[in-house]
């Protein structure tokens, strides 16, 4: 599959690269898009709900009347959950909500996503640029000559640019990240899938093991 390079300024360079089948042409899986994406979100959960149960609630263990004879329900303590200000029954605890997968379903869900974006014609392919220090209005102008300031763009950079991440961290639509930190998630949530040049070897490697 091949796809025209792009300069920062959304000119076509002449050039154009070839995209591997096996990364960006596949069948999608979708149950390996849902476990992954699952995972992810789950993983963001921080999981420190908690509510206090009938043992935990400040109040009089004395039992609070007769046992018989009253006509009603017996009772034996102000904390009885069936009371107001009484402990919640089973109520959420503390826990952690992350589950593992392992490495071959999480691969091919990665690829699944990129074939989804290749097939609807939502992957950008970038030649390689810097910025010689945060600029968010220089981020700006390279979305809006890639027409893409009014939609959700993800930017996967060969390595770590500090200044192109910084000059992207105010805007919402936009996210900037790293080969080695793309997930499945991140993929599908964005519009578009701009790919600098220096990451393809490193995505196509990854994802080809």
């Amino acid at each position: 599959m091949e796809v025209k390079v792009l300069d920062f300024n959304g000119k076509d360079t002449g050039r154009k690269v070839e995209l591997s089948d096996s990364v960006f042409a596949i069948e999608p899986n979708n149950h390996a898009v849902y476990l992954d994406v699952k995972q992810y979100l789950a993983n963001q959960r921080q999981g420190t709900h908690k509510a206090k149960e009938r043992a935990e609630v400040a109040g009089s263990t004395r039992k609070i009347k007769k046992q018989k004879g009253t006509g009603t329900a017996r009772a034996g303590s102000a904390k009885n959950p069936l009371f107001k200000g009484g402990g919640t029954v089973f109520g959420p605890r503390p826990r952690s909500y992350s589950f593992k997968l392992n490495k071959n379903l999480k691969r091919l869900a990665r690829k699944s996503a990129f074939s989804m974006k290749a097939k609807e014609s939502n992957i950008i392919v970038l030649e390689d640029f810097k910025f010689e220090t945060p600029n968010t209005k220089n981020f700006i102008n390279v979305l809006k000559a890639l027409e893409l300031e009014n939609k959700k763009s993800l930017f996967v950079l060969g390595d770590t640019n500090k200044n192109v991440y910084l000059s992207s961290r105010n805007l919402k639509a936009s996210n900037v990240v790293s080969s080695l930190e793309l997930s499945t998630y991140a993929i599908l949530n964005a519009n578009n899938l701009v790919l600098l040049e220096s990451s393809l070897e490193i995505i196509e490697e990854n994802l080809s093991k």
